[in-house]
């Protein structure tokens, strides 16, 4: 018996070596790289004179994967560090690649023979009224339980084995599309690493420029409230008119109501980063601090590195590699199956005989299935797998031309912006310039109270432009950050001999 079974498993084990991979070979499909971005960074930023601003200097914690450390904020830090740790939707993500990870597992278990047993006790009784009397029936009974009415004992210990060789590649196929997904996933959650790290820095950075309006606000209404005064005794003096004292109180009033309007868009910000960080908005006060850096210098590279940097572009050509393996299991489909089975174990009437050598048994053989009409079913299949290969192919380079897209826009952003903010810049300048005169003027008596506040609105709004464009700016730096992947790369997918280890 074991010699045969030796033999029959050892051709399935020579033919299972010997058999061919059908189906398509993969490659990495053609995307558009670029030799070099149409828009550069800026070189510097000349309005870093400014009082209390100061320039971030690039360091490797981009390269390490730990982007925010650029700005030179401790709070951030510690805020971009919970992300991985207690954000719903990474913890969601991780799940995923766990689950696709075990799918690896299942599909590599298929190379392997599947062993079962199933010991039994069976008694049974046979009828009492079946007797000699009923013939060929009667004998029929006494064969099946000794006399009539008597029980009979059967006592079963069998082994079942079964095994199909992958001769076409069906199964290495289905692991290494497991694997590839698997691969997906891994890079999937590393984009929503990034993503809910981006989304929380560009909130960080919203919520301080809110303080940073704040405070300019804040330091207005002073400014507001002496010139009122002010306004008032030039009126008790009889030198100003009632209508000056109602311009002055409308601009501080005005100053006043917006200064209480931006609480609902800091309460907004800061809502947004407790969730980001899985607390609830009750657990979360985050400190008021005005912005006084500006955007760090960001390693751009050259646009070909972004198809090893992105994880979402990464994600999506391990989909197209999990696609096109799917071809190839479809067109196995067109080659018989050959599965090895045998049978073997103990049987017995008694206990005392169960485990005695007369009560063995075996069966064993191989069996060749092969479709012979499936009304082009399987042909079917295959061009639904490659419609699904191109549809994938064609997601992967559309990937690639939005990333391209975005490192452009925020680009183009940054120079854009830092261009503004140098005129701004001189703007306040110029209009701080003109309060300071037409102040002096006023109090001389030669000009008007609307002159001045003309002067103050024209300084008020260019200031706020200056606070917003700096919140642009570094919300931009963000972006373009997240647009070249936040310094991940290809390398640090979990590889293959990894994935397809038995756990």
């Amino acid at each position: 018996m074991l010699s045969k079974l030796r033999i029959v498993f050892t051709a399935g084990v020579l033919a299972a070596l010997c058999g061919c991979t059908v189906g398509p070979n993969y490659k990495r499909p053609a995307a558009v790289a670029p030799p070099a971005f149409k828009e550069q960074p800026p070189d510097d930023f000349k309005e870093a004179r400014a009082e209390g601003w100061k320039q971030s200097q690039p360091g490797d914690a981009f390269f390490k994967g730990k982007w925010w450390e650029l700005y030179n904020d401790a709070a951030l830090n510690a805020l971009e560090e919970q992300v991985s740790v207690s954000n719903q939707n990474v913890a969601q993500a991780e799940a995923q690649y766990r689950e696709a990870k075990a799918q690896v597992g299942i599909a590599r278990a298929a190379l392997f023979p599947t062993v079962s047993a199933g010991p039994s006790i069976t008694q049974s009784k046979s009828s009492s009224n079946l007797g000699s009397g009923l013939g060929v029936g009667a004998g029929a009974a006494s064969a099946i339980g000794g006399v009539g009415g008597g029980t009979r004992s059967i006592f079963s210990l069998p082994f079942d084995v079964s095994w199909e060789p992958d001769l076409w590649g069906s199964i290495r196929r289905n692991i290494t599309a497991g694997v590839a997904n698997a691969q997906s996933f891994a890079a999937a959650l590393e984009n929503a690493r990034l993503l809910y790290q981006a989304e929380l820095a560009q909130d960080y950075f919203g919520l301080h420029g809110i303080d940073a309006e704040t405070d300019l606000l804040s330091r207005t209404e002073s400014s507001y409230q002496e010139y009122l005064t002010l306004t008032r005794n030039r009126f008790a003096g009889g030198v100003a008119s009632d209508l000056d004292v109602a311009q002055a109180e409308s601009q501080l009033y005005d100053v006043q109501s917006q200064l209480v309007d931006l609480g609902v868009q800091r309460a907004a910000f800061e809502h947004a980063i407790a969730i980001l960080i899985g607390k609830a908005p009750v657990e979360m006060t985050i400190p008021a601090a005005p912005l006084v850096t500006l955007p760090p210098a960001v390693p751009t590279g050259v646009p070909s590195e972004l198809l090893e940097r992105r994880p979402d572009i990464a994600a999506a050509e391990r989909r197209v590699a999990t696609a096109n393996e799917q071809i190839g299991i479809a067109m196995a489909a067109f080659y018989p199956n050959v599965t090895l089975s045998a049978s073997a174990g103990l049987e017995a009437s008694s206990l005392a005989k169960w485990f005695t050598w007369p009560s063995r048994f075996w069966s064993v053989g191989p069996q060749l299935a092969q479709t012979l009409f499936d009304a082009g079913r399987r042909r079917s299949v295959v061009a639904e797998e490659q419609a699904a290969y191109d549809a994938t192919a064609a997601a992967y380079r559309q990937t690639v031309l939005t990333a391209l897209q975005q490192v452009e826009d925020n680009l183009a952003a940054l120079r854009i912006l830092a261009e503004e903010a140098q005129k701004v810049g001189e703007t306040v300048q110029s209009a701080n310039r003109a309060l300071t005169v037409s102040t002096a003027q006023y109090r001389a008596g030669t000009v008007n109270f609307l002159t001045v506040i003309t002067a103050q609105a024209t300084l008020l709004n260019s200031q706020r432009t200056a606070v917003t464009l700096l919140t642009r700016r570094l919300t931009a730096s963000v972006v373009l950050i997240e647009a070249l992947g936040g310094g991940w790369d290809v390398s640090r997918l979990p590889a293959k001999q990894d994935l397809a280890k038995r756990n």
